[in-house]
This record gives structure tokens, sequence and C-alpha cells, in this order.
């Protein structure tokens, strides 16, 4: 395994998978290839790569400070992605899952990786058609890095509830908030890493999964949070793709907030059995979204996740302010305070104009930046 790098402790990178659909019926269209050949041509922050199939797009900022900055790079990015995809008559969307679009009509983008991931997981390669966003945080040293990883634990509920944006899956409502999440349980290597608190003793875990040949780098984990030692970071991975950038960087702005707390006020040593509700309260956000029940883990007491997101983003509101994220979480706040996550604006949305198409091409002006219309 290598070593764990240097980061600047609470720097930020976000990645945000996103849809490619045509708009003639709003059905995914690929045409990453083109968008790709289109994109490298104009000089932005970060980077644009390909992702699993044809009809998805991967936006990645580079070392951010800052939520704003965040926001900055994405929108430089989305600007550019909009442009281009408007030359190939596509258009660009959020949200974790397309509403409609069948697995099986779906091509493995070209590339070894995905060939021979295609290879060993047959038609779930294809079924991975779905969107998240992931976030980077930076961490001063490797121990410090998963002492972050188990106290970021506590809190996957609360990141699942507020970006959680696929509640439709071919063509029906999932009853899920989140049903992304589903399709990532499916992978052998998916769900929590290993309890350990020195990175000497995840070198030895590392090193024996190694050695079994069940896993060859840390890529082949599908952890909620995983380590990323070539950045120095810990990369949270449980978050639907927004319709919206803004929403993407207020979700990192909560993720730095968070990690500022622990590291300046040490509040909490995780332990083991912490995560004897973990899969229970993961299971409760993924379903019920922002309306779930929360079990908190040092004490066994059953609350609103709503209420206990609000008053983890008051605790943690001194740490925004100083770090430029307290409009972030004010918009955070307010998404809790009225139950409004994006899966309910997908819902509402459908039930005002019957038809699915019509919800994708609304998300894909949304995205853009010019609002539902």
């Amino acid at each position: 395994m290598e070593p764990f790098g240097h980061s600047e402790a609470l720097t930020l990178g976000v990645e945000l998978e996103l849809q490619l659909v045509n708009t003639h019926d709003y059905d995914l269209a690929p045409y990453s290839a083109e968008m790709l050949r289109l994109m490298e041509k104009i000089p932005l922050p970060g980077t644009v790569v390909p992702e699993m199939t044809s009809s998805m797009i991967e936006i990645a900022t580079g070392i951010c400070h800052s939520s704003s900055e965040v926001l900055g790079q994405l929108s430089q990015l989305r600007d550019a992605l909009v442009r281009c995809a408007d030359k190939l008559n596509i258009a660009i969307a959020g949200g974790g899952t397309h509403p409609f679009q069948q697995w099986h009509e779906q091509r493995i983008y070209d590339r070894p990786r995905f060939r021979q991931l295609s290879e060993l997981y047959g038609y779930l390669s294809k079924q991975f058609t779905i969107f998240g966003q992931h976030v980077h945080i930076g961490c001063p040293d490797a121990d410090s890095a998963l002492l972050m990883l188990h106290r970021m634990s506590r809190y996957i509920p609360h990141f699942i509830a507020l970006s959680a944006s696929s509640p439709f899956v071919q063509g029906q409502d999932t009853q899920f908030d989140s049903a992304r999440l589903n399709s990532v349980f499916a992978f052998p290597m998916s769900g929590r890493a290993p309890f350990t608190l020195s990175w000497d003793a995840f070198g030895e875990f590392f090193a024996k999964t190694t050695r079994t040949g069940v896993v060859k780098s840390m890529k082949d984990f599908y952890w909620d949070i995983r380590p990323k030692p070539e950045y120095g970071t810990i990369e949270i991975r449980v978050f639907d793709t927004p319709l919206t950038v803004e929403r993407a960087a207020a979700l990192s702005g909560f993720v730095q907030s968070l990690a500022a707390w622990f590291l300046k006020e040490q509040p909490f040593v995780p332990q083991e059995d912490d995560y004897m509700v973990y899969t229970y309260n993961r299971f409760r956000a993924c379903r019920f979204g922002l309306e779930a029940v929360y079990v908190e883990p040092a004490t066994g007491q059953h609350l609103p996740l709503r209420e206990h997101i609000v008053a983890t983003l008051d605790r943690i509101a001194p740490h925004a302010q100083d770090l430029g994220a307290a409009a972030a979480i004010d918009m955070l706040r307010g998404s809790a305070d009225r139950g409004a996550n994006d899966a309910r604006w997908l819902r509402e949305t459908v039930s005002r104009e019957r038809l699915l198409a019509e919800m994708v091409r609304q998300g894909a002006e949304r995205f853009r930046g010019r609002g539902a219309r």
C-alpha cells in the first residue's frame, strides 16, 4: 500500500457524476466521448473524465480551500459542459438515478478498467449507471485520517438524506429517497471500512486483502468512506449527485465544517460499537430521507433525523463561520427545517407534470442554473 500523502488539513475536492440526456425524449444519451473531445479544448479548473457507461461524465474540482471556491470551480465546469452539450443537442442533468433509463441499453465506456469491471461484475456494471457526488477532505496525517473517517461515519445518514435525489428507477417510484445506494450495496466490497484507528493496522488489513487477490488497489473498495492515500484525504461517497452545483458546494461546506469541529474540539472518540446501528441508520436515511428516524450511536436514543441534522448544523456553525461556509450551512438547515431535499422536488415535479421526461427536462434546466421551467 502506498504511503499516506501530504495534504493541507480541511482542503476540499469534489467530484460529480452527471447524466447526459438527449433533448428528444430526455432518455440517457451515449455522448461522453464527444463531450470529452469538446471539453478538452477548454482551459478549466479540475478535470473532466469518462465514467463506467457512455451516458455519464464526471467533473472534479482541483484542491479548494472553501465551499465558495468549490462553487466557483463547479460553476465554471458546469457552464462549459452546458455549452458543449448545446452543440451536440443534448442536455446535462444532476440526480442520483435517471428515472426511466433501461440498464441493458447502456454501453460500457471503452477503457481497460471499465472493461475489466464489466467482465467481473456482469450486468451490475451497466446497473452502475448511477450518479454520485464524492467529497474529499484533507487530513493532517494518516492516523488523523482514520480517526476522521470513523467520526464522519456517524453522519452518513445526514449526508444521504440531505443529498437524496434518486427516487425513480426504471420508470417507477421506488419509495426510497436514495435508491442509488441500493445499486452500490450490490458490490462485494461496499459498506463500511474496517474499524482501526492506526494506519499501520490498516496497512496490515490491506496487505491481507491484496494477498488473497480479492482487491488490487484502494479503488476496489466501494466503501461509504475510504482513505485516499495518494491525495492525503478521506473520500465520502454516499451523496447522490444534487440537481444543482450550489447544493453540491453546500454539502462540501458541511463536510468541511464537520471536519473542523472534529480537529479543533475532538468531540468524541469513535468506537466499534458505533457501527451496531450504522446499517440501520443508513437504510432509514435511504428509504425515508429527511423523514427518517436516527438512532444516536452513543446513547441509543431514537429521534427524527431532521432534528439531529439541525442540531449538528447549529453545533458546527462557529466553524462554518470561520471557514466562510455559513451560507452553505444556512441552505442545508433550511432544507432540513422544511423536509425539502431534491428527491422531494423530483416527486413534486412528477406529481404536477405527470411525465418523467418533463421532470428530467426541468431538472436539466435547474442544473444549468435557470431554475425549473
